[in-house]
């Protein structure tokens, strides 16, 4: 069978699958654990992570987010808002793309809100895009990296780290950060 003759059953079958995700929702507790594991990870990865956290007004963490797709690719994870140490509210991260995608991976990632404007934008807003948003900066490697000064001065900071499987273009482009209601 052709490339082209896949491409629209691939795409079919990516739709379906983060069309039905909301039907696979975490409950509350499994989603605070598994922020609370990738956040702990965070923290290991580089002891600058922590002081970089205690600045931030805000922390958006997905502790498992699975990319996956063959021509056609699509993301989906769910994460928790933590302001001053708690829970605010839960988040889906989607995304979806065409090109030449082949494979299955899971990573986390943490948005740090370095002012409350940034974080005031983000809770106001129903849908975010993560690339629409200028005031954002993907922290190179997202783990062990040295931060440069420009990096640091962004109002909100992204890393992506803990890469589990066989994918490229781990990247917040073209992400879409949606505001969840959760089974408890």
């Amino acid at each position: 069978m052709k490339l082209k003759a896949l491409i629209p059953i691939a795409t079919l079958m990516m739709f379906a699958v983060l069309a039905t995700a909301p039907s696979f929702a975490a409950t509350k507790a499994q989603i605070d654990a598994r922020a609370d594991g990738a956040l702990a990870h965070f923290f290991a990865l580089n002891p600058k992570h922590k002081e970089l956290a205690d600045k931030a007004v805000g922390i958006l963490i997905f502790g498992r987010v699975t990319k996956g797709g063959a021509g056609v690719a699509g993301e989906f994870g769910e994460g928790a808002l933590r302001i001053n140490g708690a829970t605010a509210a839960y988040y889906s991260i989607t995304s979806a793309s065409v090109g030449l995608t082949l494979g299955v991976a899971r990573h986390s990632e943490v948005i740090l809100f370095m002012t409350q404007e940034s974080l005031d934008k983000f809770t106001k807003g129903h849908d975010w895009s993560v690339g629409a948003d200028t005031s954002f900066a993907l922290v190179s490697k997202g783990a062990g990296g040295q931060y440069d000064s420009a990096t640091l001065h962004k109002p909100i900071l992204g890393f992506i780290f803990g890469e589990k499987g066989l994918m490229g273009d781990l990247s917040f482009e073209g992400s879409k950060i949606t505001k969840i209601k959760t089974p408890d």
